[in-house]
């Protein structure tokens, strides 16, 4: 059930039928394109990085996966119709009717972004990632295929599993994980290693 509040955030940040098709073109950019940036900093960072992003990358995956994981659960037992399923608003962009809480999108910036924001040496890119969420989150509502708390959702999704997989780094991510994508990278890219085109 839709709150009145969300319906009214909704209503206000939803584009309207006249709208600047420069301003949809923008926000399609933001909304289809901008996620592209994350599994590009995962493979830059694995093949361009140091041991010191390599670790907080492998963290931040891991529990990017395990948020979309619990974000497929919750729309599968409870699951919560996008606004052109209803219908209501204005739709710019094409897709499937899937339930909408909480938004993939955001899940997955804001969970990277979090993840990130745990190190020291990752905490500059956490904040990049976490200011590009907010365009993002804006240009679903905004295209109407999202509502507002789709995006909270993600929030305390995000927040919470980065928070719980940062805390069980100790025994989850150095021991195991990251031993056997070490193992992987260094089998698969040891050509590139050895040419120095990758780091090690």
């Amino acid at each position: 059930m839709e709150t009145t509040f969300n319906l009214a955030l909704f209503a206000q940040l939803n584009a309207a039928p006249d709208s600047d098709p420069r301003l949809l073109l923008l926000a399609e950019i933001f909304a289809v394109y901008l996620i592209w940036l994350v599994p590009a900093l995962l493979v830059i960072g694995w093949l361009r990085g140091s041991e010191r992003l390599k670790r907080p990358l492998l963290e931040a995956f891991v529990a990017t996966l395990l948020a979309l994981a619990a974000s497929w659960l919750i729309g599968h037992l409870w699951p919560s119709p996008r606004p052109f399923m209803i219908p209501i608003g204005q739709t710019f962009l094409e897709h499937e009717p899937t339930p909408a809480f909480p938004s993939n999108h955001a899940t997955i910036m804001l969970t990277m972004a979090f993840s990130l924001l745990l190190h020291a040496g990752t905490r500059r890119i956490g904040r990049y990632l976490l200011l590009l969420a907010i365009p993002v989150a804006w240009a679903r509502i905004f295209l109407g295929v999202h509502f507002p708390q789709d995006m909270f959702g993600a929030l305390l999704l995000a927040a919470g599993l980065a928070t719980l997989v940062g805390a069980s780094r100790a025994w989850l991510i150095l021991p195991f994980y990251y031993h056997v994508a070490m193992r992987l990278y260094l089998l698969l890219f040891a050509p590139l290693i050895r040419r120095g085109w990758v780091e090690r």
